[in-house]
């Protein structure tokens, strides 16, 4: 009997219509252009605007998006994982506020927080309930409102995030495409270094804590990049050699776009040139869960069936992760 694998069966993604470029952070707070490009290498980013509007809106526009132009019906989805860190509210999980907007009915849902490697956690999720044959039809969504929670007087955060969405259909397959293996890895004392500190059950919300901007992303960034370096590109080169794989038989790295320098790092250790590589954070900075996805609507019309992707990213708890696609169509 063939194998069954999750195969990557479309792909969507929706931005929000605001830029905020560099030029407008200077006026908000003591930065400019040449110290953001310099050291992020980005130059604007999309930010959700309107009353009462979040992370499952986002969400529900890229699901949208994905059934329509896969010719899927909502009551087709078996399953729904939202990866955010962004969601609507403490509970229900956004998942389910995505699937009632996208009229998705028949499915389950849930979220999954992983930071920045939320998306892959989710994707590796996904795929073992398409080999099992336990669902048909799963999507992925990759959503975060960055801006909700980042504090637009800190100039070290505030140049580095942007709002999006993207969704991934997963269908099984018997031939050799889809997820052909990861690699997942996290590390709890990193947590130290990039948390937020107040609005759960150790520290509930409180005056003292919005007073103090303890509901903002906090982060050291010294030690988040040096782990984050080292780590994405480890992990990256791993799946590689745990697969035979060499820099020629890549098409791409689709790398979490967090750091222009860490997508470098990452692209060396894997020998891989720039033209191999997908990078868009100039253009939208990031967007935690919804990078990858990002990267992937962007070049969906270049890939081919059989080409070789490796998905990298690393993010807060410390996560980490990398995973093998052939693509599918």
């Amino acid at each position: 009997m063939s194998k069954i694998r999750a195969r990557i069966s479309g792909i969507h993604a929706w931005v929000p219509p605001y830029i905020l470029n560099n030029k407008e952070l200077e006026s908000m707070v003591e930065t400019s252009d040449e110290w953001i490009v310099s050291r992020t290498g980005i130059h604007e980013r999309h930010i959700l605007k309107g009353e009462g509007l979040g992370t499952s809106d986002m969400g529900a526009e890229a699901v949208r998006g994905l059934l329509e132009k896969t010719g899927t019906k909502p009551e087709e989805i078996d399953l729904l994982i939202c990866a955010t860190v962004t969601p609507d509210m403490m509970f229900p999980a956004t998942a389910n506020i995505i699937s009632d907007k996208a009229g998705i009915k028949n499915a389950f849902s849930y979220d999954v927080n992983a930071a920045c490697s939320g998306l892959l956690f989710s994707l590796v999720t996904a795929s073992k309930f398409i080999e099992t044959g336990s669902c048909k039809k799963v999507v992925v969504v990759g959503s975060d409102k960055m801006s909700s929670i980042t504090d637009y007087t800190n100039r070290e955060t505030c140049v580095l995030f942007g709002d999006a969405a993207g969704a991934i259909l997963l269908e099984p397959t018997t031939e050799e495409v889809g997820i052909m293996d990861s690699i997942l890895q996290t590390d709890g004392s990193g947590r130290v270094h990039l948390h937020m500190k107040a609005g759960g059950s150790i520290k509930p919300s409180s005056h003292e804590t919005v007073d103090a901007k303890e509901h903002f992303i906090y982060q050291e960034g010294q030690p988040v990049f040096k782990f984050a370096v080292t780590k994405m590109a480890d992990i990256a080169a791993e799946i590689m050699e745990r697969n035979n794989l060499s820099s020629k038989d890549i098409s791409y790295l689709v790398p979490h776009q967090a750091n222009l320098r860490i997508i470098e790092a990452t692209a060396r250790r894997m020998g891989v040139g720039k033209e191999q590589v997908m990078i868009n954070i100039g253009r939208y900075g990031n967007t935690t869960s919804a990078t990858i996805p990002l990267c992937l609507w962007e070049w969906e019309n270049k890939l081919k069936k059989g080409d070789n992707i490796i998905l990298a990213a690393f993010g807060g708890g410390f996560t980490w992760g990398s995973i093998w696609v052939k693509w599918s169509y």
